[in-house]
């Protein structure tokens, strides 16, 4: 249970100082009028950065210079620890609930927490580079991701492990916006694509990597070490940074700050997940119900602070395009599939089917390999042929996938259920999310491209956010330390294809046919790492 109150007065006290932090954190990411922008097309990145332009301070290099080396590897490493902690820690989570005594409560506070303040923040923390300096930006959230990798290794209860992640994930909000600001401000426009390429590439492997690095740490030594090999490579990357990567800002960032808006969504958030989770774990009580009564409040006033403020960070008006609210509304789907199928299917295999930590990890392998290997390519098909088919089959084939992980029980073999259905999931992604993002962005103005990818990106993680805590509690799953999650998990795979199947019908009534679209130079598994801190200076409200 999340932090083993002792009365609803104390759990509801500790969760208005959960708030009051996401509040302050909040308060300090400013949405400047301009910003630089990062726009994916084919040839590489496209759009003179104004507001880069005007910062003399900035030295721009060619791709093949030892600065640009340094700069990349920076960027590279820096996201990567953040990219690998969020993949890593879903096979670690069965060895963590037996060593702590955690039941499913807490297995979803681990990585929910995490998720939790990386979603609230990362507007705000790129908006924050923007205005204050991005290296500044990105070595601040080093620190803070670095010590609370630490708290997370020591941590000798599941409370102490939640409130670290929880910290972690506010560094990484600093991180995975912060390295690509870098390299937008930091390479020359002809080497940006290609150097962008690099970025997403290797992002590309740290994601693949990371479940067969968590069960391999996991199975040899300790749970403990997914957090501690975070250490060493912080300390590199914190050393190349300072030494080689040249500070950069957007000195015509200005106007007020949306203060209140970060602030909604920050505390909205909070209470409705908190909510989510521990209403089905502690019943109906003080703290639960004014958790869930302020989140909604929060989340409901978000809109209606964005219509009033005068630079807002989220300008609504971009909700009028049907198919950016089509292609918004897909990504929901679709990445509810990814955090919810895969957070259980993880735990299915080990606390139900006995599977290995080093086992579980490699069974979800081929999924991630045919994301890596099929988005470029489904990507140069939806170039030519608009995003609306790809974007409508691809969620059937995924909600086919998880269907068959419905058949993923006790008894059931490797090869004749489980890897059947990662791959046909797999296959689904591959097809559905390398056009996404084409599809938002060709839904607005250039001058909201920044702005689009940064709502792409937002919501692709509340997406897996609320799967985690949503799934468990519709279908009826409620595992103890180590046990197996019943059935409840064949019922939640069932919800899991039933929202896949939305997402592509949703897609067919809302995206153009023969749209052309900017061929997004990501691949598809890493398209979310696209954030608001790369606008064009024209981007203003």
């Amino acid at each position: 249970m999340w932090w083993q109150y002792r009365t609803d007065l104390v759990g509801l006290a500790q969760f208005v100082s959960l708030t009051a932090v996401f509040a302050f954190l909040a308060r300090n990411g400013r949405r400047p009028r301009e910003r630089n922008l990062t726009h994916w097309r084919q040839t590489g990145v496209a759009g003179a950065d104004e507001g880069r332009a005007k910062s003399p301070a900035v030295k721009q290099v060619p791709l093949a210079s030892a600065g640009a080396r340094w700069l990349i590897a920076a960027a590279v490493l820096g996201s990567g620890i953040a990219l690998l902690d969020a993949t890593v820690i879903n096979v670690a989570l069965p060895a963590i609930g037996r060593e702590l005594g955690a039941d499913l409560t807490g297995q979803q506070w681990v990585l929910d927490g995490y998720l939790l303040t990386l979603s609230a923040l990362l507007l705000s923390c790129g908006a924050a580079g923007d205005r204050y300096g991005r290296r500044r930006v990105f070595l601040v959230g080093l620190a803070v991701f670095t010590v609370a990798s630490l708290a997370c290794g020591v941590a000798p209860t599941i409370g102490w492990l939640i409130g670290a992640r929880l910290g972690q994930g506010v560094g990484a909000a600093a991180l995975v916006p912060g390295s690509l600001a870098l390299i937008d401000a930091g390479i020359t426009d002809d080497d940006r694509g290609r150097a962008v390429g690099i970025w997403a590439g290797m992002s590309g492997v740290t994601t693949a990597l990371g479940p067969f690095i968590g069960g391999w740490l996991v199975d040899s030594a300790s749970w403990r070490w997914v957090f501690f090999l975070n250490v060493p490579l912080a300390v590199a990357v914190a050393w190349i940074a300072a030494r080689h990567v040249p500070e950069s800002r957007n000195p015509a960032a200005s106007g007020p700050p949306d203060i209140f808006g970060t602030s909604s969504v920050a505390v909205g958030l909070g209470g409705v997940v908190y909510a989510l989770i521990e209403i089905p774990a502690r019943g109906a009580t003080l703290s639960t119900v004014a958790a869930a009564i302020v989140g909604v409040a929060g989340l409901a006033a978000f809109p209606l602070i964005e219509e009033r403020v005068q630079s807002p960070f989220l300008p609504l008006k971009l909700f009028r395009s049907r198919q950016f609210t089509g292609a918004n509304l897909t990504i929901l789907a679709v990445y509810t599939a990814v955090g919810g199928a895969l957070f259980l299917l993880v735990l299915q295999l080990q606390q139900s089917m006995h599977y290995s930590a080093l086992r579980g990890g490699l069974a979800t392998l081929p999924m991630t390999i045919i994301m890596l290997v099929g988005s470029p390519w489904i990507g140069a098909v939806a170039q030519r042929t608009g995003p609306r088919i790809p974007m409508t089959v691809g969620p059937l084939i995924a909600a086919a996938g998880v269907a068959l992980m419905a058949r993923v029980v006790p008894g059931a073999t490797y090869l004749g259920a489980v890897l059947p259905a990662v791959v046909v999931f797999g296959l689904g992604l591959a097809i559905t999310v390398a056009p996404l993002t084409s599809a938002v962005l060709s839904a607005v103005p250039d001058s909201h491209s920044g702005t689009a990818s940064g709502v792409n990106n937002a919501i692709s993680r509340v997406a897996g956010l609320l799967a985690v805590a949503v799934l468990p509690v519709a279908a009826g799953i409620r595992a103890g330390p180590g046990q197996p999650l019943g059935p409840g998990f064949s019922l939640a795979m069932l919800i899991t294809a039933g929202i896949c199947l939305i997402g592509g019908i949703t897609a067919w009534v809302t995206i153009r046919t023969g749209a052309v679209v900017a061929h997004q130079v990501l691949p598809g598994i890493n398209h979310a790492c696209q954030d608001p801190s790369t606008r064009r200076a024209r981007d203003v409200a």
